[in-house]
């Protein structure tokens, strides 16, 4: 119990310590996480100063202190230098989409899901290499590095997008998540503090908190970054890396200019800083702007994915580290995977050396073309982020609707959109707006039907 008096003085936050097992720290950690989890702490609320809540608990100062640095870095709340500590914006929404729970009869148009038109030409080129002589060695153990032709073959396509390393600094995982994930076990400590876009990709936020790196929002102008702010910042919140999405970014759909991915990697040379790239959008933007790669390749770990432009269903993703990176890099991604399939390793690469590969994407554009540009015409009156080869749109909503309760909405309508408090990150405030993917839905009658329902329930 308190000791000194603080009857009359306004404390945001007044918790009683019970009896409990374990340090105090942890304790007062735990009656934290309780509270924000029982709605008596909200989003956005800013906790007491930690020698207040000391002073208010009679206790040392370092406990107060560790018991908010392990609450922040579960990602339940976030210390803004010169402001003071608050209650993340995100912690009454799910950081996991893609199993979203929805009624069987809900339009899907929350989680991005590429166009799966090409699968059946993806399935007659694997049948192909099946009746190969060598197919049965595609179901054996292979080295975790792959082979070097394979790596040879992705340097090569690499190139085509601007990309230029060795095939010593190519390396395999089963996914661009997995592929994050280990960038952030083996480049990161506990404690480390990397930013992101105000609004980003959620699944960073998830592997973030599982092992205790905090993710900061890096100040922000519209859907994109104020990059002449970023040195002054990332030195002042002492951030050891940054996260992007430099093409077509999720949630907001914004492309870094070639003017802000230069200045970027000036910054990130000059501070030593880790440049995490996800290029998962990369082959379905106009391609106009080179990589962030291209000016800090010796910071930078590119990401890209074939899930989005070619199958999802086959999990191949390639990594391209620079030196430094690359020996911790590779004992992630072993220990978390072993190995990529070789099967469908062998698949992808074959395919990105194929005449098939420029059919499938031309065939992917036409259809998110033409599904924007009916998007656009049936939400007409409303703000519509996004350019027309995007899988998703980000959707301004009208004056005094919320995103969480536009989404809690429009699932009762019958189609599922993630509003923007889902990739808020630490204490950015979300806008009023959700995210809209026009690829999910298997045809394009079911999108009509789900933009129907989204105009029905904007009105």
């Amino acid at each position: 119990m308190p000791v000194n008096s603080f009857d009359d003085y306004p404390m945001s936050w007044r918790p009683t310590l019970q009896k409990r097992k374990g340090p105090i720290y942890t304790q007062l950690a735990g009656q934290l996480a309780e509270d924000i989890r029982a709605g008596v702490l909200k989003p956005g609320d800013r906790l007491p100063p930690q020698r207040e809540l000391a002073d208010f608990l009679d206790l040392n100062f370092s406990t107060v202190t560790r018991a908010y640095k392990l609450c922040e870095q579960q990602g339940l709340i976030c210390a803004k230098v010169g402001q003071g500590t608050f209650v993340s914006s995100d912690v009454s929404v799910s950081d996991t989409l893609l199993y979203a729970q929805e009624p069987s009869d809900c339009i899907q148009m929350g989680t991005v899901l590429p166009p799966y038109a090409g699968n059946e030409a993806v399935i007659a080129f694997v049948r192909e290499l099946l009746n190969q002589p060598d197919a049965p060695a595609l179901l054996e153990y292979h080295s975790p590095a792959g082979t070097y032709a394979q790596r040879r073959t992705v340097r090569r396509w690499l190139e085509g997008i601007g990309i230029h390393t060795g095939p010593e600094n190519i390396l395999f995982s089963t996914g661009s998540q997995n592929a994050l994930c280990a960038a952030i076990l083996g480049l990161f400590q506990p404690g480390d503090r990397i930013g992101a876009a105000p609004l980003s990709f959620s699944g960073l936020k998830s592997i973030a908190k599982m092992v205790g790196v905090q993710v900061v929002p890096l100040p922000g102008r519209g859907s994109g970054i104020q990059t002449e702010e970023l040195e002054r910042f990332c030195r002042a919140e002492n951030l050891k890396g940054l996260y992007l999405i430099p093409d077509q970014s999720n949630p907001t759909t914004y492309s870094l200019t070639a003017e802000e991915r230069s200045h970027i990697g000036e910054v990130a040379q000059r501070l030593g800083l880790i440049l995490l790239e996800d290029a998962i959008n990369r082959m379905f933007s106009d391609g106009t702007c080179p990589p962030l790669h291209r000016y800090a390749p010796q910071n930078t770990v590119y990401i890209f994915s074939a899930s989005k432009f070619l199958s999802p269903g086959l999990r191949v993703a390639y990594v391209v580290c620079p030196a430094a990176c690359a020996a911790r890099m590779e004992e992630a991604l072993y220990n978390m995977n072993l190995a990529v399939s070789p099967l469908n390793l062998e698949i992808v690469n074959r395919i990105l050396a194929s005449p098939l590969l420029p059919q499938l994407l031309a065939q992917k554009r036409d259809i998110l073309v033409r599904r924007n540009t009916i998007a656009d015409r049936m939400l007409s009156g409303y703000e519509l982020q996004g350019p027309p080869n995007c899988c998703f749109r980000w959707l301004q909503l009208p004056k005094g609707q919320r995103g969480q309760e536009f989404e809690d909405a429009a699932r009762r309508a019958g189609v599922q959109v993630f509003c923007a408090e889902r990739f808020s990150v630490g204490k950015a405030e979300a806008p009023n707006a959700v995210r809209i993917c026009v690829s999910a839905p298997r045809t394009e009658q079911e999108m009509v039907r789900g933009l129907e329902r989204i105009r029905a329930t904007l009105a």
